[in-house]
């Protein structure tokens, strides 16, 4: 790693020693904390786009994931990454098709429209790297905006990939993602469910070792975000009964698939099943007490996930 590198990354490790630990946060806080989460959830399941989460492919997550290990970034930044890449680049493909459909007239013909398509798929191809760079940096800012990415680190960095990018249009790329969300930048961190659950299940069984049971999740979501496609299309199989499941059946299912609070309680029920075997069951009645999602939801879950990890 270059000095310029180490000394990125020791800033955002400082940062991050700030942090509060498991434990110091109040009942009262964890409390109104886990409603807010429970809301957004909610209120991001009855709002979903059809082709949510086709940009949570496993390269995407695994570019991501590097760039935040690289500079020792905050994880919930690579999560809170991925996320806003995701809507950003449904809304934006939205966008021009739609642009697209309203520039054509009725004379067009077919093999037009198409090398029209076939040019704006390219120029998505062209800026895709910029994209989630600029998605990287915004998350970071959100993080932490004393010591996030700047466009300078961030053109070094795309640069020293082979990518010219100047700071010009990384200002312009970051500016069109904010404007296409509408600024609207709360989206669902799948880390943060996690760790709130994880507060909230300490504070209702002090016995469970909840840092420990910590690090384990971590590598838990990793894991099941790296092999995301296939742990979800097994439980969509499961689910439906079928091995070629409708597009209908696969359009509902979304509102699994983005479903934060189910992931979060499922990811602690693995790591519960490494950490502490036999006491894992209890752990599931005790997160399905606390979100309300029924113990065989989270047990399907959790067993779906060991089978593709064992």
């Amino acid at each position: 790693m270059s000095v310029k590198r180490v000394q990125m990354a020791s800033k955002f490790k400082a940062d991050a020693e700030m942090k509060m630990g498991f434990g110091e946060v109040s009942f009262e806080i964890l409390s109104d904390f886990l409603t807010v989460l429970n809301t957004q959830n909610k209120s991001n399941l009855q709002n979903l786009s059809g082709f949510c989460g086709n940009f949570k492919v496993k390269r995407v997550v695994e570019h991501v994931f590097c760039i935040c290990e690289e500079l020792e970034l905050d994880p919930l930044v690579g999560y809170h990454a991925i996320e806003i890449l995701d809507r950003f680049m449904v809304k934006h493909i939205e966008n021009l098709f739609s642009v697209q459909r309203n520039a054509s007239s009725e004379g067009d013909s077919y093999r037009a429209k198409e090398n029209h398509e076939h040019r704006i798929l390219q120029r998505l191809g062209e800026n895709f790297p910029v994209f989630l760079f600029s998605c990287v940096q915004i998350a970071s800012k959100l993080a932490s905006y004393s010591s996030a990415l700047d466009n300078r680190s961030v053109s070094g960095l795309l640069h020293s990939l082979g990518i010219s990018c100047p700071k010009q249009k990384l200002l312009k790329s970051e500016l069109l993602i904010l404007k296409t969300l509408d600024f609207q930048l709360s989206v669902p961190n799948p880390l943060l469910y996690v760790e709130t659950l994880l507060e909230v299940l300490g504070h209702n069984d002090p016995s469970i070792r909840v840092p420990q049971l910590h690090r384990v999740c971590r590598c838990v979501l990793q894991f099941i975000f790296l092999q995301r496609e296939k742990i979800y299309q097994s439980l969509l199989e499961a689910a439906t009964g079928s091995h070629s499941p409708s597009s209908e059946q696969r359009a509902k299912f979304a509102s699994v698939t983005e479903d934060c609070m189910l992931l979060g309680v499922g990811v602690i029920a693995v790591s519960a099943f490494f950490s502490h075997r036999a006491a894992w069951k209890e752990v599931a009645k005790e997160l399905a007490l606390i979100t309300g999602i029924s113990v065989r939801s989270i047990i399907n879950f959790a067993q779906m996930t060991l089978a593709h990890i064992t």
